[in-house]
């Protein structure tokens, strides 16, 4: 039976858009059709994308290009470079966001980047040319997190790897985000190579650029006061603290956190 190519047209035309379009490169994917600046996520250790799930909810109601990008969690200067590109390829300014560990590679992608507008620290570390998220962590007291890692899984290439407990992630991580919930970050949480948390920054963006920090007052991770200190050091335009907001706050207070990223955005 001879089959007509007009009949399959259609199809082959759509098929062909597709291929096209899954080829494009991210930028134009995420290029702002708004005119409002692209928000760039990027999650900490013990979390993935989806952790900015209901933050993201809320950005795109307002009209805003979301991208979550990937964090390997392997090393500052890797990551850092990794999101770097990323935010190198958007065409238009770029408001760039880190929670916890993602706070050090945000300070170090968005070095010399001139789309960057702003910064946003979310329960994340902002440190210092020379310092570690492990030295900050530890500089104030407060941080439980020590306790609640599990025996560090042994890597082929020498390195260690850290989880939480699954038993202790919620009151260390969580603990103000619904049972079910924790339950399901615990099994799906992201390790990162114990490196990363002691490797020192060589780049500190938020000297240069505006920052904005949001954090909550019960936070085990990162001690709060740790938190305010290195807001008061950025100089930074707003520092809000969460009453009661654990160290997921965009977990559980995705309104104030995204409310806060529209301001940055907003700035001139």
């Amino acid at each position: 039976m001879k089959l007509s190519s007009r009949r399959f047209a259609p199809t082959l035309a759509r098929l062909a858009l597709l291929a096209a379009t899954l080829a494009l490169p991210l930028a134009s994917l995420a290029a702002p059709a708004s005119g409002k600046p692209t928000v760039v996520l990027v999650h900490g250790a013990f979390a993935d994308s989806s952790s900015w799930n209901a933050v993201i909810d809320r950005l795109q109601a307002k009209g805003y290009t979301v991208v979550a990008a990937p964090n390997a969690l392997r090393s500052v200067k890797s990551d850092a470079a990794e999101v770097g590109s990323l935010v190198k390829s958007i065409t238009g300014p770029v408001v760039l966001v880190g929670h916890s560990y993602g706070g050090s590679v945000i300070s170090e992608a968005a070095d010399g980047l001139p789309n960057v507008k702003a910064l946003v620290y979310v329960a994340a570390f902002a440190p210092e040319v020379g310092e570690s998220a492990g030295q900050l962590a530890g500089q104030f007291p407060g941080s439980t997190l020590g306790p609640a890692l599990a025996p560090p899984v042994t890597l082929a290439d020498g390195g260690k790897d850290l989880y939480i407990q699954p038993d202790k992630f919620r009151a260390q991580f969580a603990a103000d985000v619904p049972a079910p919930q924790a339950r399901l970050m615990a099994a799906g949480q992201r390790p990162i190579a114990d490196a990363a948390l002691h490797e020192a920054s060589i780049s500190a963006a938020w000297k240069t650029q505006p920052s904005w920090f949001i954090y909550g007052s019960a936070d085990l991770n990162i001690p709060p006061a740790a938190q305010a200190f290195m807001a008061q050091r950025a100089h930074a335009k707003a520092a809000e603290e969460i009453k009661g907001a654990s160290h997921v706050v965009m977990v559980s207070h995705p309104d104030a956190v995204a409310k806060l990223i529209e301001k940055a955005a907003a700035s001139k």
